[in-house]
């Protein structure tokens, strides 16, 4: 079978934004205050708004889209403990305290979830269950040994296994207790909703212009004013650090892919393999109501192939080659459902920034960095930031502070900022096309203009679309995505749509329109 041949054509949204029906379609339109205004309604600001709520503080957030449109909404919701770079490479970033409190906060972040899940009564298919991390075909059990030392010595409860729980034989494995997965916009969703009934106020459809920190703090959007005492920037990539940030995380692209299988025939788990990029899989219950009844199956949730944003643009193949994995490890995989992608910031180190923004007034917040653990990297953000806006001591916050200096992970810092330094050699690159004719319709390509570059989307009619091809973050130019109808940045991850709207940061304008 060509498995290209069974992914969906072009829909490329989410499971969670496909069965999950958002309020609050409510814009800003006057000047208001609160203790707390927070810019973005994703896992990280609504968590943090509502434990400040319940801590006494009042809260505005403001989100550009919906609540949750931005990466939350293409998560896979794994909620782990285990940390994605894995433990031997924690501690050697961090020591071994470092890890054991990168191991204590995911697992906090996990109970917090939990623990409001029960508060709210939340219908959101959350449920606890076991973790196994087994090896890639090039690699040796020695490897999950290692781990598994370093994970106990992380605080970690993890034992070796033969192999996981499915019918493929993958090999020994370590196994971690107590892990979770959860639908996470039907969470939100209610979390955003007590939210209003505490007396918060979100408006979403409102693009915050400009953040500034003082005394009484503000967030500009458009000839309307914020006014808080903190505010926190909760957009996966800050809108307000130019440039600091930016240098020690980068932005990658993910794939998944949604297969549905017979309800029991997986065993529901979270299940990572030790490749780079490495496979996660996990299961989502799912049910087709069809008249008066319903049938019930699981989504067998897959992802991986990785890349450095805006530096491929071969999505199919990536979401076919997950496919073909997939199929051979759960042969009773049915059709792919869903197929959608993701962007994640990599810190150099390997845990988020979450704490006061470097070089800013104290009342200024961040949160970014969610190295593929964003919903617990969110819910720490919760915690933490709540402390900090509270005046509490937090045993989390220099492990965890956008100000650290990542020394022993140098080379890896040197790494990335050589590759976004590569990235600018494009203004010398030749135009991808002859001429606009050449773009097929509902695609794009960067052209040359004399010394400028015009990125050129060319609608279903033909039409072109000009907009400049620097990225008014920093300058570099964007790169078409095919897959996802969108200009993207290879250096620090902004994002645009086809006419050039900003959709994501750290640029926080339009692309320049250009008119012939």
């Amino acid at each position: 079978m060509n498995h290209t041949d069974t992914l969906p054509l072009s829909d490329t949204t989410s499971v969670w934004a496909k069965t999950a029906e958002r309020p609050f379609p409510r814009q800003l339109a006057n000047d208001t205050s609160a203790d707390v205004c927070i810019v973005g309604a994703g896992i990280a600001g609504l968590t943090t708004g509502y434990l400040l709520m319940k801590a006494g503080k009042t809260v505005v957030i403001l989100d550009d889209g919906k609540i949750a449109s931005g990466m939350t909404e293409v998560t896979t919701a794994h909620l782990s403990n285990a940390i994605d770079d894995r433990f031997v490479q924690i501690e050697k970033w961090h020591g071994e305290q470092g890890a054991a409190m990168a191991a204590e906060s995911h697992g906090a972040a996990i109970d917090c979830i939990e623990s409001i899940v029960k508060e709210l009564d939340i219908d959101c298919d959350f449920a606890r269950l076991d973790g196994y991390l087994f090896l890639a075909p090039e690699d040796r059990r020695e490897l999950l040994e290692e781990e598994l030392r370093a994970s106990h010595r992380a605080g970690i409860k993890a034992e070796m296994v033969e192999r996981p729980p499915i019918s493929y034989d993958l090999g020994p494995a370590i196994r971690y207790p107590n892990q979770a997965r959860f639908h996470p916009l039907k969470f939100l969703i209610a979390v955003a909703e007590a939210i209003e009934k505490g007396g918060g106020r979100i408006y979403t459809n409102t693009h915050v212009d400009h953040v500034e920190g003082s005394k009484n703090a503000k967030a500009t959007i458009g000839d309307f004013t914020v006014r808080a005492e903190a505010i926190i920037v909760a957009t996966n990539s800050p809108i307000n650090d130019m440039f600091a940030l930016h240098t020690k995380q980068a932005p990658y692209m993910t794939y998944v892919i949604g297969a549905r299988v017979t309800k029991g025939s997986v065993i529901d788990g979270l299940y990572w393999d030790t490749l780079d990029a490495y496979h996660y899989v996990r299961l989502q219950p799912m049910s087709n109501k069809d008249g008066e009844s319903s049938k019930e199956y699981d989504l067998l949730i897959v992802g991986g192939e990785d890349h450095k944003s805006g530096q491929a643009d071969d999505t199919r193949d990536r979401h076919a080659r997950l496919e073909a994995w997939a199929r051979l490890r759960f042969p009773m995989i049915e059709e792919i459902e869903y197929t959608w992608a993701g962007q994640y910031m990599e810190t150099v180190d390997g845990l988020a920034f979450i704490g006061r923004n470097p070089s800013d007034k104290d009342n200024v917040f961040v949160v970014t960095g969610d190295s593929g653990m964003g919903m617990t990297h969110g819910a720490i953000a919760g915690i933490l930031l709540t402390d900090l806006i509270l005046g509490k001591d937090n045993r989390w916050a220099t492990l965890y502070d956008p100000s650290r200096k990542p020394l022993r992970a140098a080379g890896q810092f040197a790494k990335e900022n050589l590759n976004v330094a590569i990235q600018y050699t494009d203004w010398i690159a030749p135009s991808e096309v002859k001429s606009a004719e050449e773009i097929p319709r509902g695609s794009g390509a960067v052209m040359r203009s004399g010394l400028s570059r015009v990125a050129v989307y060319r609608d279903e009619n033909g039409t072109c679309h000009k907009t400049s091809a620097g990225c008014p973050h920093l300058g570099c130019v964007v790169h078409w995505n095919g897959a996802e109808k969108s200009w993207d940045c290879p250096c620090h991850g902004s994002r645009f749509d086809k006419h050039g709207k900003v959709i994501n940061g750290p640029a926080n304008i339009n692309l320049s329109p250009i008119k012939d």
